[in-house]
């Protein structure tokens, strides 16, 4: 079968849900996958396209009236297999993380403690109004989509952003008194 590049399996996911438009594609990926997994908008209507030329999706006009035409994609039989082999097989690699306050702080010899100190608050903070953000998506889903049968699998990816990010938050408080109390880890 066939190999793909990620994205094109993200579309084909959201793809098995009420998103049918690449505006509504956009929409779902900002207000989630985003949290996880990047797909600008320049990718949508190209995978898209590609998605149809493969015949793994089908494109029609929008069924509803409005003033401008929008064009709605559905998975064929195809896409769905394509879909589900994809998802049954192995992680390939564990995801690599740019994290530009480790980048920092690996060079924190060159700077004053509480340069590093400041850093790590501003990164705390940043970390703890992500935990809300996801602490009310969580709220939704479970107010709003509690009947979807996705909602338990949105649920399972909230939990493991919420406990990295908990991780993080916990992590930062230690750093910051290790360097506080000029404590080294390792000793």
């Amino acid at each position: 079968m066939k190999t793909y590049n990620d994205t094109t399996y993200a579309i084909l996911g959201i793809l098995t849900t009420d998103c049918t438009s690449g505006y509504d594609i956009k929409k779902l990926i900002d207000q989630s996958l985003n949290h996880f997994w990047k797909i600008s908008y320049g990718q949508i209507y190209p995978t898209l396209k590609l998605l149809v030329e493969e015949e793994l999706a089908e494109v029609a006009p929008s069924s509803e009236g409005g003033r401008k035409e929008r064009n709605e994609y559905s998975l064929t039989e195809k896409g769905v297999s394509t879909l589900k082999a994809w998802l049954e097989e192995p992680v390939q690699q564990l995801p690599v993380e740019k994290n530009e306050i480790l980048l920092k702080l690996f060079f924190g010899n060159h700077q004053s403690n509480q340069a590093s100190i400041r850093l790590i608050e501003d990164y705390r903070t940043k970390l703890e109004t992500r935990y809300q953000t996801y602490t009310a998506i969580e709220k939704s889903i479970q107010e709003h989509e509690s009947a979807s049968k996705d909602a338990k699998y949105w649920l399972y990816t909230l939990d493991y952003g919420k406990r990295t990010t908990k991780a993080a938050i916990n992590w930062c408080e230690a750093t910051i008194k290790n360097i506080t109390e000029g404590e080294d880890i390792y000793e």
